[in-house]
């Protein structure tokens, strides 16, 4: 990441209350920018947004994207020269409860964001996070690519799948001739410290060791694309920068490790359960519960090979940290500093000139 890029830009966040958005909060202001944020409260108790003082030092909106009004009005104010568009309903468990929400916020949402695009000319460029999800999904083992088809079973892919199509309209019939950037940024499943969202592998598996419970695994030989949530925040960021300069290379882009590196439910609790010490674990037999793919991988050339972005840390390394930030925070360690230590030693890993080196597991005491 450019410091010297973000220094004073005016960024707008929309869902900088979450587990992403907070965690880029925290990464911009590093870096220097002139943040606004405008999202819903969160909604876990604890969460990252206020452990971490999100809100210092940046303007913080509490807006429903579904509102359109609210949202231009917002908008229309800042005049941001970067747009990063996190805010959504995030959980595919949860769309299935309610949804009408979950397109709501996930599609109308996003055609209000872009909306209040048209015509602002202080904009260049605007990076709207959608999923790996979005894929017609196959049940193939075959790494999805930008330009497969979309599709969604449950109604959170589904509605992702649908922001796509909206993303592309805005971009091409709007945005495009207006010297606006969009970008679509497709990333696999996130791990790190400070999710404490319901119906997460991760955080379920916290709550439950923390309270001595037995962690319940549905699906336990479900493939997933798992990656540290740094790493596709770093994506984000270095394509807004590629943006800034080269806006012809708008489009969608694939966040997540190398589609070898995809590893199952068992697999990733396995090595969290090693490294937080203890718990314990049913795995059951893929049969409860709504439907969800069982195999999902993402092909990351496109990202390779433009913005010259390859995974820092593999999935041992991610777990490891992951683990050793819930138990330095349940320890009484500052969140926001066990985040800024995150992000210098990220920094430094994607720093070294030698990228066989920044693979290399790093050791970092908290506490």
């Amino acid at each position: 990441m450019a410091h010297d890029f973000w220094r004073g830009k005016r960024v707008l966040i929309t869902g900088h209350t979450g587990f992403k958005g907070s965690w880029l909060t925290l990464w911009l202001k590093r870096l220097g920018a002139e943040i606004t944020g405008m999202a819903l409260p969160p909604n876990t108790q604890p969460n990252l947004f206020e452990l971490a003082r999100i809100s210092e030092g940046i303007a913080s909106h509490f807006c429903d994207i579904r509102e359109v009004d609210r949202t231009n009005q917002i908008i229309r104010a800042v005049r941001p020269e970067v747009v990063l568009h996190l805010a959504a309903q995030p959980l595919v468990r949860a769309s299935y409860r309610d949804p009408i929400a979950t397109y709501a916020s996930n599609v109308m949402g996003t055609a209000h964001v872009l909306d209040a695009l048209r015509d602002l000319d202080s904009v260049r460029v605007a990076v709207m996070v959608t999923t790996d999800k979005v894929y017609q999904n196959m049940e193939h083992p075959y790494p999805y690519r930008e330009n497969d088809v979309l599709g969604g079973h449950d109604p959170y892919s589904a509605s992702k799948a649908a922001s796509e199509i909206v993303i592309a309209s805005y971009r091409d019939a709007f945005l495009r001739e207006q010297g606006v950037a969009v970008a679509s940024a497709r990333a696999g499943n996130v791990i790190g410290g400070g999710d404490w969202s319901a119906d997460r592998l991760i955080p379920d598996a916290i709550h439950a060791w923390q309270t001595e419970q037995v962690l319940d695994i549905r699906r336990p030989l479900s493939i997933r694309p798992w990656q540290h949530v740094l790493e596709p925040l770093a994506g984000y960021l270095a394509l807004a920068e590629k943006l800034w300069q080269q806006p012809e290379l708008a489009g969608a882009y694939n966040f997540g490790p190398s589609p070898h590196a995809a590893a199952t439910v068992q697999e990733v609790i396995e090595l969290a359960r090693a490294f937080y010490g203890q718990g314990a674990v049913h795995y059951g037999d893929g049969s409860s519960g709504p439907h969800e793919a069982g195999w999902l991988a993402l092909e990351t050339a496109k990202v390779q090979t433009i913005l010259n972005l390859k995974p820092q840390w593999p999935l041992t390394e991610t777990v490891r940290r992951t683990m050793d930030w819930y138990r330095a925070q349940a320890a009484g360690t500052d969140a926001q500093a066990l985040c800024a230590a995150e992000i210098a030693a990220y920094e430094a890993s994607a720093s070294c000139a030698d990228p066989t080196l920044s693979q290399a597991p790093q050791k970092t005491k908290f506490g």
